[in-house]
Formats: C-alpha cells, structure tokens, sequence
C-alpha cells in the first residue's frame, strides 16, 4: 500500500550543482541535505522544504524535462512569481487548471516546473 511520496527526482548535467544550489537553495527556499556517502560520489544534490524532497541526480546523457515535471504547492503564489523574476528565472502563467492559480518555470538546466496555489 503507498503510502506518501518520499521524493522526486531530476536529471542534471554534470557540474551544474553550483547553479542548482543557487537555485533550489536560493530561489526557491529550499534547504539542501547531504547526499549519503555512497550516492554523493555519484553528484548531484539533494533538497527539502517541509516533506518535500526533491533530489537532482546526473544523467551523463541529460536532456531536460519539457513536459513532465514536479508540480510544487506554494503559498502567496505572486510573491513567489516574484522572487522567481527577481532571480532571473522566467515565470510563465496558465490559467488552465480550475480552483487553483499556477505558473510554470524552468530550473537552470531547463527542467519543467509547476508551482501552484489552490483558490478558495
């Protein structure tokens, strides 16, 4: 029986961590959390906010998710569009999805992002 989702995972380019970092970490809020020593010789990065753990591992072949992709509940949807701007990251509204207000971004390897806030 399944009980809760434990975590999602990206693909990344190697040596993109510093730019991942920046991003998970400071765009989006997210703590980083260490990698067990076995994984982290592999790269890559691991993030949580609250239970949500998303993880970034290298794919020596990366291509960029361009349809799937996490979709990320968030609170003042606009202030967080805008501090998406403000770090340079485009932010891409759709209107699409009744009782909720979403955008779409991209992380800086061009992986597909939701984020979203239900409407009361």
């Amino acid at each position: 029986m399944l009980t809760t989702l434990d975590h999602v995972q990206l693909a990344m380019p190697a040596g993109s961590e510093e730019a991942l970092r920046a991003y998970y970490g400071g765009a989006l809020g997210m703590t980083e959390i260490a990698k067990p020593p076995s994984l982290a010789v592999r790269g890559g990065c691991w993030f949580r906010t609250g239970d949500v753990q998303l993880h970034l591992g290298v794919d020596p072949e990366f291509r960029p998710a361009r349809k799937a992709h996490p979709g990320l509940r968030v609170t003042a949807i606009e202030t967080f569009a805008e501090r998406l701007l403000a770090h340079g990251a485009e932010v891409v509204w759709d209107e699409a999805l009744p009782g909720h207000r979403r955008f779409f971004s991209k992380d800086p390897v061009g992986n597909r992002l939701e984020f979203l806030e239900p409407v009361e």
